[in-house]
């Protein structure tokens, strides 16, 4: 079976397919705009784009006829009377000073979408909404729940709440420090369980179809934190994983470390190898059938966000992270300034794929073993999907 590799970038959508034996790259749509997010609904076959439009601001896009034309969709919007607290910005030495600000909620960013089944499709944004349509996406609806979570100060539609917030903020919309939704897992086998995770608050779990959700950080580090293995106080995942036929194995890509969990993210263990360059990043990809095996792409650090070295490379592990295999074969080993974005990296059957913020997408046919560039030049790659 032949995949189509799915990608949004700083300047439109593209696919990369397989023709007569040559993977080639076609820009299907959204020339110049920023595409945050990009993918196709499993269920229905629509396309859907995530848009940061310099002008328009986030708009949601779909296509109908395999991606020749495209219409706006229905629009995400807060309910009127949305407020969240805004923690102080942070300092150069640690957490800001001073009270919660309580802000109106405005929509800055649409950051990630996931499908369930039925017609289901869900959408977080920035400042950390999480929304739903049961239909097909012909309306979507903000999860009170998750919003009016006692952590964020609580049902703020009704008056001030307890006045606190746990959720902190992330730069990844320009303009303002807010709390942002970047990944959500819907459990194919349990689709009333469902994963987010959080910048920065960490990951939360619904098992009632989002109805209700609790805290999911036992175990988690910050190496940033004074109490590192606090509940709250900023957990900050990167990316957050479950394995399709074994939902119980998580994975995420945190800010500090790569972490696992085999009992449904009751509990995580970190299983970073900074010896062999495998800590900090930002994608993680967790095989359809073995929740042991895992791809992660390495960078060096926050601050210096590029290549360890140099030099490209996708860690490997089939043991639940107790070792782990550099995969470097087809990728560039000098002068590689390449860095992988949290959904720019993607699996499929056999199928590995991933793009950088250099313009370069890379596909594996053999799980990563060997590589060969399929895209050189293109706008900064922020998704990368396979279907």
């Amino acid at each position: 079976m032949t995949h189509t590799v799915l990608l949004g970038t700083r300047k439109g959508t593209f696919f990369i397919e397989k023709i007569a034996g040559r993977w080639r790259p076609r820009l299907v749509g959204h020339a110049g705009v920023g595409v945050n997010f990009f993918d196709r609904d499993p269920t229905t076959g629509t396309y859907w784009a995530a848009l940061g439009h310099g002008h328009w601001g986030a708009k949601l896009s779909r296509s109908t006829d395999g991606g020749v034309t495209w219409k706006d969709a229905p629009q995400i919007r807060y309910p009127e009377g949305s407020r969240h607290y805004m923690p102080p910005p942070p300092s150069e030495t640690g957490p800001g000073e001073g009270a919660p600000t309580l802000k109106d909620a405005t929509l800055l960013k649409l950051w990630v979408m996931a499908f369930g089944p039925a017609g289901q499709i869900f959408v977080g944004t920035i400042p950390g909404g999480l929304f739903v349509s049961r239909d097909g996406g012909e309306n979507f609806e903000l999860n009170r729940p998750l919003w009016n979570h006692e952590s964020r100060g609580g049902d703020l539609f009704a008056g001030t709440g307890n006045g606190t917030t746990k959720w902190y903020g992330t730069p990844a919309a320009e303009g303002e420090f807010a709390p942002g939704i970047h990944s959500i897992a819907v459990d194919p086998k349990n689709p009333k369980r469902i994963l987010v995770a959080i910048s920065t608050a960490g990951v939360f779990e619904s098992l009632d179809g989002g109805n209700s959700w609790r805290v999911r950080n036992k175990g988690l580090t910050m190496d940033y934190s004074p109490d590192p293995t606090a509940e709250w106080a900023g957990h900050d995942p990167h990316a957050l994983v479950l394995c399709p036929a074994q939902p119980n194995h998580v994975w995420q890509q945190n800010h500090c470390g790569v972490f696992t969990s085999s009992d449904s993210a009751a509990s995580w263990r970190k299983v970073s190898h900074p010896h062999q360059g495998v800590h900090f990043g930002f994608p993680v990809a967790v095989d359809d059938a073995d929740g042991r095996t895992a791809w992660v792409v390495p960078g060096v650090a926050d601050s210096h966000r590029t290549a360890i070295n140099g030099a490209l490379f996708v860690a490997h592990t089939k043991d639940g992270g107790e070792s782990w295999e550099q995969l470097r074969q087809g990728l560039p080993q000098e002068h590689a300034y390449d860095v992988v974005y949290r959904h720019a990296l993607a699996i499929q059957g056999d199928l590995l794929a991933f793009g950088s913020t250099t313009g370069n997408v890379y596909v594996s046919e053999d799980r990563g073993h060997r590589w060969q560039a399929v895209a050189n030049n293109l706008p900064p790659v922020y998704s990368v999907r396979i279907r």
